[in-house]
């Protein structure tokens, strides 16, 4: 394929204006602001999708069962609940999954490893979601 490479992650883009957008994510510039909250990205189509927060517009809709939703990628995940595919499956242990945080959270269980941690409580958990609940348990009238 002819194209524009970049040279830091060796990406090839068939057109220059491509590329130059691409830069953005390794310079860590985000030019697209939202004016609604602030929120900025560095492509301006991240921004599009995002508009969608605010307006809670959901063009992409599920030919199976309705279901909508606000881009394309979350839609073209959901179709995976009526076919049954599993395209994310663990090299350790031969468990398939439909999504791959899924299966990246799987890999923790493999690894023991417990990236949320609170320093405070010196407690760590794989997943973020318990890390949160732990911090419930400080909070409640208990404490």
């Amino acid at each position: 394929m002819k194209g524009t490479t970049c040279e830091i992650c060796k990406k090839t883009f068939i057109r220059k204006h491509h590329l130059d957008a691409h830069h953005l994510i390794h310079t860590q510039e985000k030019p697209h602001v939202c004016d609604i909250c602030n929120k900025a990205f560095s492509q301006k189509h991240n921004l599009t999708d995002h508009y969608r927060v605010h307006t809670k517009e959901r063009p992409y809709s599920c030919d199976g069962c309705g279901k909508a939703f606000s881009r394309k990628s979350f839609l073209t995940v959901h179709y995976r609940v009526h076919t049954k595919e599993r395209p994310h499956s663990c090299e350790v242990c031969g468990k398939a999954y439909s999504r791959k945080s899924h299966l990246n959270r799987l890999y923790l269980t493999h690894t023991k490893e417990k990236p949320h941690s609170s320093e405070v409580f010196g407690k760590a958990y794989s997943q973020k979601s318990h890390l949160n609940r732990h911090y419930l348990t400080h909070t409640k009238d208990n404490c």
